[in-house]
């Protein structure tokens, strides 16, 4: 069919498309824009308050779905970090000799609240290097900001912290150390740590969705940065005494985060 139309016996040619208003102009008269734009920091925070519904629900179905085939169920919450507790306590408590001198009403409730520290780190950073590469259905089925994910994913694990707190308060008690108005002190020092897992899982999750291999990576690191922590030991005491490392080793590595969030617990 030819483009040229006849009108009254005169043949015209349809106007070019450049000939009209620009693009930008005509999104505006009709109120489009621009599928997928990313917005801007504020907005972006004002869309992941609007699904915060979404968040809370997804970590809470993730939290009950984490050992929903299990027997015990829930109980492996903190099955998991006691019998790695254990495992630390037999081989660096007694075989290693790594307490420090410390006594048993000392040392266990450090290695069990190091763990358990540790552990919401830990899994708060497993986690979130997979919460966007491993739910790819889910990204590409709902549209929702995708910073949702590692933050519903740091969720489910502070709730899973919340269990594992009261584990620590049985263990405290059961060797003498009986509450006081200073451990009221846990609540903000949980927050700081909540805020910093966050911000890893972020980064993270935008990280292991560029680079898969990641996820396979992360495990060594961790590991690395528990023996760096002092989860299972007193620094000072393994590298001063043990090591025969200079000081200020063991206040650089007593600098991290991980280790602070410890230390503030274990105080």
């Amino acid at each position: 069919m030819s483009e040229v139309t006849v009108r009254s016996g005169r043949p015209s040619v349809p106007p070019a498309p450049d000939d009209g208003p620009p693009a930008a102009e005509l999104a505006a008269r009709h109120g489009l824009s621009v599928s997928g734009a990313r917005p801007g920091l504020a907005e972006y925070v004002r869309q992941l308050w609007s699904r915060r519904h979404f968040i809370l629900a997804f970590s809470r179905a993730k939290l009950q779905a984490q050992y929903s085939q299990a027997k015990l169920g829930q109980l492996w919450q903190v099955a998991t970090p006691l019998l790695n507790a254990l495992v630390y306590f037999l081989i660096f408590g007694m075989l290693l000799g790594g307490r420090g001198g410390m006594p048993d009403d000392v040392y266990i409730p450090f290695l069990v609240t190091g763990v358990f520290v540790f552990t919401f780190t830990q899994s708060s950073v497993m986690t979130g290097v997979r919460s966007i590469a491993g739910h790819q259905g889910l990204v590409r089925a709902l549209h929702f900001p995708r910073a949702a994910l590692p933050v519903s994913f740091s969720l489910q694990q502070l709730q899973q912290l919340l269990y594992s707190m009261i584990v620590l308060l049985v263990v405290l008690v059961g060797f003498g150390h009986f509450p006081r108005w200073s451990w009221l002190l846990v609540v903000p020092v949980l927050v700081l740590q909540f805020v910093f897992n966050t911000g890893l899982a972020l980064i993270l999750a935008r990280m292991g969705a560029k680079t898969p291999d990641l996820a396979q990576l992360m495990p060594f690191v961790m590991r690395t940065w528990m023996y760096a922590s002092g989860v299972m030991f007193p620094l000072h005491h393994m590298l001063e005494n043990r090591a025969h490392a200079p000081g200020w080793l063991a206040e650089v590595l007593l600098a991290n985060p991980a280790a602070v969030h410890m230390d503030l617990m274990r105080y």
